[in-house]
């Protein structure tokens, strides 16, 4: 069971710290890990709950402001397998609840100062009264198999050497599972079948909340959208390429289909 208790507010002044450098998390070197820091949460620092009766709190760093005594930047992603795991969970609320803080300081109808409410997650306009809350962008991702293999790609936007499954955002008006075949007809220039879902992982580097799903190969060779993916390939459980981290959704997806064939 999580000690982690989400709150909006509280009384402490001080508690763990979860400061942002861009997207960066400041962290104390002790030995051969890190640790959050302790201390004052300082003004505009967002409460984020409490773990284990500690008050958490987010702020992120101005232009040109210094880190906080004895702490160093280092990107979140990189902090996956250093930091407890609910730690790293808490860092990814912390970083997309300071950029949705500051990126709705202002009304986006009517332009007007937002204030922060002390009962909800909501930034509320102090002139029309608009309200605008933390917003997740639904975004699926899938592994396909056909005849014992999976469908592997890499991202074209992304400058990584390895291989992933495919995923894509959700539109509106869609469900997830038409979304699914979308993306995949769209990247693949595949049919599937058989669409199931696997699992849902909260992804702060672009506030989406990934849902994840299997699926069947139905008709259709390869076709690749090379705006999107290269190199897509089906590939044997025991002859996988470079696969992505286990910080992902992807690779739960691909360890997942690598034990169902073992």
């Amino acid at each position: 069971m999580t000690r982690f208790q989400p709150g909006i507010s509280s009384a402490a002044s001080e508690g763990r710290l979860y400061v942002l450098k861009g997207t960066a998390l400041c962290v104390v070197r002790e030995g051969a890990g890190v640790r959050v820091p302790v201390g004052p949460a300082g003004e505009g620092a967002i409460h984020l709950g409490s773990l284990a009766g500690v008050a958490c709190f987010a702020r992120s760093l101005g232009e040109g402001e210094a880190l906080p005594t004895s702490t160093e930047a280092v990107s979140v992603r990189q902090l996956f397998g250093a930091l407890p795991d609910e730690d790293f969970a808490i860092a990814g609320l912390a970083l997309g609840l300071t950029a949705w803080d500051r990126d709705h300081r202002f009304c986006g109808r009517c332009g007007a100062p937002t204030e922060p409410s002390k009962t909800e997650r909501v930034r509320a306009c102090t002139r029309c009264a608009f309200h605008a809350y933390p917003r997740l962008s639904p975004a699926i991702i899938a592994l396909v198999e056909r005849d014992g293999r999976a469908l592997l790609a890499r991202n074209a936007r992304v400058n990584m050497p390895f291989f992933t499954t495919l995923a894509g955002f959700v539109e509106v008006g869609e469900t997830l599972e038409h979304a699914v075949a979308r993306e995949i007809r769209e990247e693949a220039g595949i049919e599937i079948r058989d669409v199931k879902y696997f699992g849902s992982q909260p992804w702060p580097f672009s506030n989406s909340l990934m849902i994840g799903f299997t699926a069947h190969w139905a008709s259709g060779e390869i076709k690749a959208d090379e705006s999107e993916i290269l190199e897509p390939a089906w590939f044997a459980p025991d002859k996988l390429p470079m696969v992505a981290p286990k910080l992902s959704i992807a690779r739960q997806l691909i360890d997942d289909f690598v034990k169902r064939h073992a």
